[in-house]
Protein backbone atom coordinates (compact mmCIF):
# COMPACT_ATOMS: atom_id res chain seq x y z
CA UNK A 1 0.00 0.00 0.00
CA UNK A 2 1.20 3.67 -0.68
CA UNK A 3 -0.17 6.85 0.66
CA UNK A 4 -0.75 9.29 -1.70
CA UNK A 5 -0.90 13.02 -1.43
CA UNK A 6 -1.90 15.71 -4.19
CA UNK A 7 -0.87 19.45 -4.78
CA UNK A 8 -1.04 22.01 -6.90
CA UNK A 9 -4.12 22.82 -7.97
CA UNK A 10 -5.57 26.25 -8.43
CA UNK A 11 -7.42 28.59 -10.63
CA UNK A 12 -6.48 29.48 -13.91
CA UNK A 13 -7.28 31.27 -16.97
CA UNK A 14 -8.14 29.37 -20.16
CA UNK A 15 -4.56 28.74 -22.22
CA UNK A 16 -2.95 28.90 -18.93
CA UNK A 17 -1.05 25.70 -17.14
CA UNK A 18 -0.57 24.18 -13.65
CA UNK A 19 1.64 21.26 -12.72
CA UNK A 20 0.11 19.03 -10.37
CA UNK A 21 2.55 17.06 -7.57
CA UNK A 22 1.63 13.55 -6.15
CA UNK A 23 3.57 12.68 -3.36
CA UNK A 24 4.11 9.12 -2.08
CA UNK A 25 5.22 7.24 0.80
CA UNK A 26 6.41 4.02 0.88
CA UNK A 27 10.11 2.92 -0.02
CA UNK A 28 8.83 0.42 -2.92
CA UNK A 29 7.22 3.57 -5.24
CA UNK A 30 9.28 2.55 -8.20
CA UNK A 31 7.16 -0.72 -8.47
CA UNK A 32 3.62 0.98 -8.74
CA UNK A 33 2.12 2.34 -12.23
CA UNK A 34 1.17 5.97 -11.11
CA UNK A 35 -2.38 6.97 -13.34
CA UNK A 36 -4.11 10.76 -12.59
CA UNK A 37 -7.74 10.57 -12.78
CA UNK A 38 -10.49 13.73 -12.53
CA UNK A 39 -13.81 14.37 -11.72
CA UNK A 40 -16.21 16.87 -12.47
CA UNK A 41 -19.09 17.43 -10.71
CA UNK A 42 -22.10 15.32 -11.38
CA UNK A 43 -19.57 13.09 -13.92
CA UNK A 44 -17.90 9.82 -13.55
CA UNK A 45 -14.51 9.77 -12.39
CA UNK A 46 -12.20 9.54 -15.98
CA UNK A 47 -8.62 8.68 -17.12
CA UNK A 48 -6.37 11.23 -17.88
CA UNK A 49 -2.59 9.91 -18.08
CA UNK A 50 -0.58 7.24 -16.83
CA UNK A 51 2.94 6.90 -16.53
CA UNK A 52 4.57 2.67 -16.00
CA UNK A 53 7.02 2.15 -12.98
CA UNK A 54 10.17 3.33 -14.75
CA UNK A 55 8.59 6.63 -16.19
CA UNK A 56 9.48 5.09 -19.52
CA UNK A 57 6.32 4.70 -20.91
CA UNK A 58 3.12 7.12 -20.56
CA UNK A 59 -0.54 7.03 -22.19
CA UNK A 60 -3.27 10.00 -22.21
CA UNK A 61 -6.52 10.15 -22.85
CA UNK A 62 -7.52 11.87 -26.36
CA UNK A 63 -8.63 14.68 -24.16
CA UNK A 64 -5.59 15.56 -23.38
CA UNK A 65 -3.04 14.02 -25.21
CA UNK A 66 -0.66 16.74 -26.58
CA UNK A 67 -1.53 19.52 -24.03
CA UNK A 68 -0.83 16.93 -20.50
CA UNK A 69 2.28 15.47 -19.44
CA UNK A 70 2.56 12.94 -16.89
CA UNK A 71 5.83 12.30 -15.14
CA UNK A 72 7.54 10.49 -12.00
CA UNK A 73 10.69 11.23 -10.02
CA UNK A 74 11.56 7.45 -8.37
CA UNK A 75 14.35 8.98 -6.20
CA UNK A 76 12.20 11.69 -4.52
CA UNK A 77 8.71 9.83 -4.64
CA UNK A 78 6.71 11.71 -7.01
CA UNK A 79 4.65 11.67 -10.02
CA UNK A 80 3.45 14.71 -11.30
CA UNK A 81 1.04 15.73 -13.78
CA UNK A 82 2.05 19.13 -16.48
CA UNK A 83 -1.01 20.77 -17.44
CA UNK A 84 -0.87 23.56 -20.84
CA UNK A 85 -3.33 25.13 -23.07
CA UNK A 86 -5.90 24.63 -20.27
CA UNK A 87 -9.75 24.82 -21.26
CA UNK A 88 -12.50 25.61 -19.39
CA UNK A 89 -14.25 21.37 -20.07
CA UNK A 90 -10.62 21.07 -17.54
CA UNK A 91 -11.94 21.75 -14.59
CA UNK A 92 -12.43 19.38 -12.61
CA UNK A 93 -10.89 17.40 -8.67
CA UNK A 94 -8.22 15.50 -9.91
CA UNK A 95 -6.73 12.38 -8.22
CA UNK A 96 -3.56 10.65 -8.43
CA UNK A 97 -4.08 6.83 -7.82
CA UNK A 98 -1.33 3.63 -7.57
CA UNK A 99 -1.47 0.04 -8.69
CA UNK A 100 1.33 -2.66 -8.34
CA UNK A 101 0.94 -4.70 -11.13
CA UNK A 102 2.43 -5.84 -14.67
CA UNK A 103 -0.85 -5.05 -16.91
CA UNK A 104 0.21 -2.72 -19.75
CA UNK A 105 -0.79 0.56 -19.04
CA UNK A 106 -3.00 0.74 -22.02
CA UNK A 107 -5.23 -1.57 -20.16
CA UNK A 108 -4.69 0.62 -16.99
CA UNK A 109 -8.15 3.56 -17.71
CA UNK A 110 -10.52 2.44 -15.01
CA UNK A 111 -10.30 4.04 -11.79
CA UNK A 112 -11.22 0.47 -10.55
CA UNK A 113 -7.55 -0.87 -11.49
CA UNK A 114 -6.06 0.98 -8.97
CA UNK A 115 -5.85 0.19 -5.20
CA UNK A 116 -4.19 3.57 -3.52
CA UNK A 117 -5.90 7.32 -4.13
CA UNK A 118 -4.82 10.42 -2.88
CA UNK A 119 -7.40 13.00 -1.47
CA UNK A 120 -7.62 15.23 -4.90
CA UNK A 121 -6.78 18.77 -6.07
CA UNK A 122 -9.29 21.12 -7.05
CA UNK A 123 -8.58 22.77 -10.66
CA UNK A 124 -10.51 25.24 -12.41
CA UNK A 125 -10.38 26.90 -15.47
CA UNK A 126 -12.16 30.18 -16.27
CA UNK A 127 -12.70 31.65 -19.51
Amino acid sequence: QVQLVESGGGLVQTGGSLRLSCAASGRTFSTYVMGWFRQAPGKEREFVAVVNPSGGSTYYANSVKGRFTISRDNAKNTASLQMDSLRPEDTAVYYCAAVATPTPIVLLTTHRRYNDWGQGTQVTVYS
